[in-house]
């Protein structure tokens, strides 16, 4: 891909990890589900492919790895989900063999059903463009260390899997209380409940052939981490079983973490001290971000990169990402 530029700077093609497709026929599924708007968001936004290569072009995007965003598939009924995960696997699939040089994905799964999600995440492994799966923070309450998820672990471990963790409104959220949408703080806190719920489960130790992608800079996270490792050393955590390390490292080296919001100047700083920047990856967060912001944050990051003795952001993420995607 031609380099780009956003405020003059050179670019190469970096890989956008956190980007939305967005069907029409998805959207009135959903609603007819009960998702009148997703998460207390005032509307759905809208989508095509043709308005993503546009934005991706803009931005000096060279790929982008879609998925479907909350609500996800799941809609209250086991059947219903099988069916509407691989219809949208299916047709995010038939994106990359249309583009074959743009478009990945990321397969989205039914859970809670775990038996139907292993058979759906055997199945997607072998479609053309697929890089992984997408898991929501909690599928109906359930979260990512409940015991009853091992045996997908299990399965997406022996396949060295990577696992994209996107946020979702948690059980019982009701947007009256605050009138705020779950993506300006119920996001956040959901995607640190369940990385936490994780690494106190153990999975993160036990499973080392998943590699995690945590979104939104690792949400709240980098502010917690500190007393998450606290409560481990003081015996507070219920971890499973005592192989996990005197030294209270709970695998957060399995973690890697998107750009995707406003990382820009707060988090991304909170995000240094104590994590890998290695470990960085870019994410849009389109379409639920609108063409004009991703270009307003990515250009924040070209003028405030905090992280210089790594080289210029987009090389980093551009790097990071082929290398754990392996495109």
């Amino acid at each position: 891909m031609p380099e780009r530029s956003v405020s003059g700077v050179p670019a190469p093609g970096i890989i956008d990890v956190h980007a939305h497709a967005l069907p029409d026929w998805y959207v009135q599924t959903a609603i007819a589900a009960g998702h009148r708007v997703p998460d207390a968001m005032p509307d759905w936004p809208g989508w095509s492919p043709r308005a993503h290569l546009d934005m991706m072009e803009s931005v000096g995007i060279g790929r982008s790895v879609l998925s479907i965003s909350s609500p996800g598939v799941h809609f209250g009924d086991d059947a219903q989900a099988r069916d509407l995960a691989r219809q949208v696997n299916d047709f995010l699939a038939s994106l990359h063999t249309e583009h074959p040089d743009r478009f990945d994905f990321f397969a989205s799964l039914p859970l809670p059903d775990v038996g139907t999600a292993i058979a759906e995440s055997r199945r997607t492994a072998d479609l053309d463009g697929c890089a992984g799966v997408c898991i929501e923070t909690n599928a109906h309450g359930t979260y990512l260390g409940d015991p009853g998820l091992s045996p997908l672990w299990d399965e997406l471990n022996r396949r060295r899997s990577v696992v994209f963790i996107h946020p979702t409104s948690p059980a019982g959220f009701d947007p009256t209380q605050m009138g705020m949408p779950a993506p300006l703080l119920e996001f956040l806190f959901d995607s640190t409940r369940t990385v936490v719920a994780l690494a106190g489960a153990g999975i993160l130790r036990s499973h080392p052939g998943i590699r995690f992608i945590v979104p939104h800079c690792g949400a709240v996270l980098p502010a917690v981490i500190s007393r998450v490792e606290l409560f481990r050393e003081a015996g507070l955590m219920d971890c499973v079983g005592d192989d996990l390390g005197a030294d209270g490292d709970l695998g957060w080296e399995q973690l890697w973490f998107d750009l995707a919001g406003a990382p820009i100047p707060d988090q991304l700083a909170a995000f240094a001290r104590r994590f890998d920047a290695r470990h960085l990856l870019y994410g849009s967060d389109f379409c639920f971000t609108p063409a004009s912001a991703v270009g307003l944050l990515a250009g924040l990051l070209d003028d405030q990169w905090p992280v210089a003795d790594l080289g210029p952001w987009r090389n980093l993420v551009a790097y990071n990402a082929a290398a754990l995607l392996d495109i």
